[in-house]
């Protein structure tokens, strides 16, 4: 058991058979009664934000989360198929289940998936990922790494905003977590 006095931003907790990510913490002891925890949690499943106030003796479970590294190998209709690196068992994940992770995976990339009782809640993907440009703009002569940017379309099929000398074949660097780009690769 967890007290929420122990909450801090990142830590997994079930509620009521749902798990949660704490996404902020605050200790708040008004000048009258008796202290509170004010937390903002994250719903694994659904991905909403709820505000959660408890008492700071009340006891709190962890989330019974298991993470398993995988490697994506093929898209087969709705479903992304993976691999375990440790049993290489294979296994499908949807397109829900990816979220917005699945605009930036590519084949033989390495993740790691979150099951809560055998579902998959969620996939991580590398903080960055060097994908190709396969559509753009051409660049005008007189642009500068300073200037604007304009809409390129990568490998995965993914749209980001990219600076006007990006070119199509060109390897970038983007953020997974911003989808914005990050440099050449």
């Amino acid at each position: 058991m967890i007290l929420s006095n122990d909450l801090r931003p990142g830590r997994k907790i079930e509620l009521n058979g749902t798990p949660y990510l704490v996404v902020e913490y605050q200790h708040h002891k008004p000048g009258k009664g008796g202290a509170m925890v004010r937390t903002k949690l994250r719903n694994l499943r659904s991905g909403a934000l709820v505000d959660r106030t408890f008492r700071p003796d009340e006891k709190l479970s962890p989330a019974p989360l298991e993470e398993r590294r995988a490697q994506f190998l093929y898209r087969q209709g709705d479903d992304h198929i993976f691999m375990d690196v440790e049993s290489y068992e294979q296994f499908g994940v949807t397109e829900k289940q990816l979220g917005e992770a699945g605009a930036f995976l590519k084949e033989e990339m390495e993740v790691t998936i979150l099951f809560y009782h055998q579902e998959v809640i969620g996939v991580d993907l590398p903080i960055a990922v060097e994908l190709t440009v396969v559509e753009t703009e051409p660049g005008v002569r007189g642009d500068t790494v300073s200037g604007g940017s304009k809409p390129a379309t990568l490998e995965t099929g993914a749209t980001i905003q990219v600076p006007l000398f990006i070119d199509v074949e060109t390897r970038v660097r983007v953020d997974t977590r911003t989808g914005t780009y990050m440099g050449r690769a």
